[in-house]
């Protein structure tokens, strides 16, 4: 059996057999070839080696530099309030301790380890699939309540969600709120002889002559009803649906449970497109134009209706909007943007507060809520105040009530009387009076009233008043403390003024603590620790020095500072730039 019976034969027959001599003259080319490749195989296993350890230097790096930064946050966290800084530092470890899983995820080449994905993106990716999933049911709820809307655009939605912001459904969304309809739906729907019963609300001779057709919007002529049956043109079904158009448009703008329906399912829609958008281009969106501008709107209208009180199934509708925004803060901007006017949005934005995870300024809040509630001059009813608490967490209700026993909006015997009636209402037991009050509780809020007047821009004579009357009742190291703080965080001039003013009783006569007070107060300005405090004075000084060197509250100033302190006085007229005292 010769050799080329070993071969397995192919379709055409069996392979034809190489010379020795070809094979001879290749194989000086193949073994050149073979070693190239085997040098080029270890080439590349050199520069792999080189890139990994490459990378797994800039791991390392990433990871101390992180480490470094956490350490840093750390130590800016630990001068924040004592009840914020243990949530912030575990939250800063727990961080730290993703990051180094997955930077050592990725040093062991695990790079599609479903760890290395951040819960942040987790997170964000799960919100926006229940946004989407949010469209489909709220458009249907619009169909199935027979509102003025083209179907076509509402349908599409679902399918396509960045559609909403297209010209053509932002002019269905304008024409449904305002009860008009766009040109272009009633000729493709009912043709040009339609036309004659609606009026064009665009084109304008001055300022809008020739708008697109596309761009025009119509409102029905008032004597639609009449000029309908004398059309010519229309066919009957052509007529009974222009009908069915006009009573849909006037029932969505008449006060109804079906138009009041209509109305919160088109908010909660335009509430999630909107989120929805903005989570998918974070990178070109502004949030302060969606969280301060574009939502507050949206959760006002919902929950705020031409009713005197809040309703609370509203309430919850509006805070499960607001849950799917992932943020604290950003929750926390569209709350603190609602109620710019006042009235029943203003009282919305702070029971949002009060019910939010996290209450924003827990310490203020409950006594800026009774100012909003208690005008000046007038005793609300108890009745009032306790059905806008009911809806507060009752874990609040003793700090409010605490909050009115101390208002300074009512009389103390008022005051009191108010606080027992809606103490009562909500089935809490009678607080003691403020005289009963703890002397910590008593001094906090009298000290609060005092900012509030400075935050208001009352005027100096009345905050002087205040100041004064607080150390007359209780004249201590600790009031004294806790006035020259309260100065010292208020504007420069408001301090200037009040140290003027502090003196002098309204009978003409010296206040016989004063000097004491200014004393004090003059020794603390000049200290190093209350620098920042000294630098603020020093340049309002220098720039009221620079508009009138004689100016009666510069002058009196420097002229008290030197009653009680000479060389305090010295230092201030040489640092503002004046001839010493």
């Amino acid at each position: 059996m010769d050799k080329d019976s070993f071969m397995s034969p192919t379709e055409n027959g069996p392979e034809p057999v190489v010379p020795v001599d070809e094979i001879q003259r290749s194989w000086h080319a193949l073994s050149l070839r073979v070693q190239q490749l085997e040098a080029e195989c270890t080439g590349l296993g050199q520069e792999n080696k080189a890139l990994r350890q490459l990378v797994e230097r800039v791991i390392e790096h990433r990871k101390k530099s992180h480490s470094e930064l956490v350490g840093v946050l750390n130590t800016l966290v630990s001068k924040l309030p004592i009840n914020d800084v243990g949530v912030v530092i575990s939250r800063l470890v727990e961080h730290n301790n993703q990051v180094g899983e997955i930077c050592a995820a990725l040093a062991g080449g695990k790079a599609d380890d479903p760890m290395l994905q951040p819960s942040l993106l987790v997170t964000l990716d799960k919100t926006k699939r229940e946004l989407a999933a949010a469209v489909k049911p709220l458009t249907d709820e619009l169909l199935r309540l027979d509102a003025p809307f083209e179907p076509g655009i509402l349908q599409g939605l679902s399918a396509q969600p960045e559609s909403f912001f297209a010209p053509t459904a932002v002019r269905a969304n304008r024409c449904f709120v305002k009860g008009q309809v766009p040109r272009e739906w009633i000729v493709r729907e009912f043709g040009e002889a339609a036309l004659p019963l609606f009026k064009d609300v665009t084109t304008d001779v001055k300022f809008n002559p020739r708008p697109k057709p596309e761009e025009i919007v119509l409102t029905f002529a008032p004597d639609f009803e009449t000029l309908l049956p004398q059309q010519a043109g229309l066919m009957p079904a052509q007529q009974a649906g222009l009908l069915a158009l006009y009573q849909k448009s006037r029932a969505s703008r008449t006060p109804s449970e079906s138009s009041r329906a209509q109305k919160n399912a088109f908010l909660k829609l335009s509430f999630v497109l909107e989120l929805l958008h903005y989570y998918n281009h974070q990178s070109t969106e502004s949030p302060d134009v969606i969280f301060a501008q574009r939502l507050p709107p949206l959760i006002e209208q919902l929950v705020v209706t031409n009713e005197d009180a809040l309703d609370e199934a509203l309430i919850r509708q509006g805070e499960t909007l607001l849950a799917h925004i992932l943020g604290h803060d950003h929750r926390q901007a569209v709350v603190n943007n609602l109620g710019k006017a006042g009235g029943l949005a203003k009282t919305l934005r702070f029971v949002l507060s009060f019910r939010a995870e996290k209450i924003p300024d827990p310490v203020t809040l409950p006594g800026e809520l009774v100012k909003h509630l208690a005008p000046p001059g007038q005793v609300p009813p108890a009745a009032a105040l306790a059905t806008v608490l009911r809806l507060i967490p009752a874990s609040q209700h003793p700090k409010i009530i605490a909050a009115i026993l101390g208002s300074d909006r009512l009389p103390k015997a008022e005051a009191e009387t108010l606080a027992k009636a809606v103490a009562r209402d909500l089935g809490l037991a009678e607080l003691p009076s403020l005289s009963n009050l703890t002397p910590e509780k008593e001094q906090q809020f009298a000290w609060e009233r005092i900012k509030e007047m400075i935050t208001s821009r009352a005027a100096p004579a009345d905050l002087t008043a205040a100041i004064r009357s607080r150390l007359h009742a209780k004249y201590d190291v600790d009031e004294l403390r806790l006035s020259w703080l309260t100065l010292a965080e208020s504007d420069p001039l408001v301090l200037v003024r009040v140290f003027c003013l502090l003196p002098y009783l309204p009978d003409g006569q010296t206040d016989p603590i004063a000097r004491a007070v200014l004393e004090s107060y003059a020794t603390r300005l000049t200290h190093e620790k209350y620098a920042a405090t000294y630098t603020k004075v020093v340049g309002a000084l220098k720039n009221l020095h620079k508009v009138k060197a004689d100016s009666p509250i510069l002058v009196n100033f420097i002229a008290l500072v030197k009653w009680v302190d000479p060389e305090s006085a010295t230092k201030l007229a040489h640092d503002i730039g004046m001839p010493p005292p």
